[in-house]
């Protein structure tokens, strides 16, 4: 790191100095919900489960252990099930933005 006039400032000893605060309020870190957002949790979640699960089937073909019987691998879909739902969540959330962004340029019916 370069040691310049402005750094040194913000330095002392090794431990950054915080600066004065910029924003004149608290400053609100949550979000407002979107159409598709609990779509798009669902399907990470979803997806996370298949993911697991592929990883557990495809295991035993490696370790030359006795692979799972068929229906296991039948979990092993909801990754793309998780994928879909995501997809779908997504389109949804882009939908609603779209159709907002339409109603802030037109402006409110008369």
């Amino acid at each position: 790191m370069v040691r310049g006039p402005v750094t040194r400032r913000l330095f002392r000893s090794g431990w950054f100095v915080a600066c004065p605060p910029i924003y004149p309020d608290r400053v609100n870190a949550e979000t407002p919900r979107a159409p598709g957002d609990l779509l798009v949790r669902a399907g990470g979640v979803v997806f996370a489960v298949g993911a697991l699960a592929t990883l557990v089937t495809v295991a035993p073909l490696f370790l030359d252990a006795e692979p799972f019987p068929a229906p296991a691998y039948f979990v092993c879909m909801l990754m793309g099930v998780g994928f879909a739902l995501a997809a779908a969540g997504l389109l949804r959330s882009a939908a609603a933005e779209r159709r907002a962004a339409r109603a802030a340029v037109s402006g409110p019916a008369a």
